[in-house]
């Protein structure tokens, strides 16, 4: 089970800090990452991360204003989202992408003024 959390109402220009609390699983082991669907769009990757955390792979839209990490003791995955735009605008998953895969519920990143 995949438990994302800290979407919200953001201004441009604006952070968030998504989290994810991995369960039912070997989260150690697993390569995760997040990804976003915005209204009437496809699912899109934004960033991907190795099991121990040491290769981290961006999207093109992420790289400069996003990061990804993970607390392996805490079972939870992160993404810290900088100068969000308009754009930004989607619900957020995080996805267990090592087989079997799996994706969580999703949550909301509205980024308006």
């Amino acid at each position: 089970q995949l438990q994302a959390s800290g979407g919200g109402l953001v201004q441009p220009g604006g952070s968030l800090t998504l989290s994810c609390v991995a369960s039912g699983f070997t989260f150690s082991t697993a390569w995760m990452d997040w990804a976003r669907q915005a209204p009437g769009e496809g699912l899109e990757r934004v960033a991907s991360i190795s099991p121990s955390g040491d290769i981290v792979n961006l999207e093109e839209s992420s790289k400069g204003r996003f990061t990804l990490s993970r607390d392996n003791a805490k079972n939870t995955l992160y993404l810290h989202m900088n100068k969000l735009r308009h754009d930004d605008t989607a619900k957020y998953y995080c996805r267990k992408v090592t087989l079997p895969a799996s994706r969580g519920q999703g949550t909301l990143v509205t980024v308006s003024s």
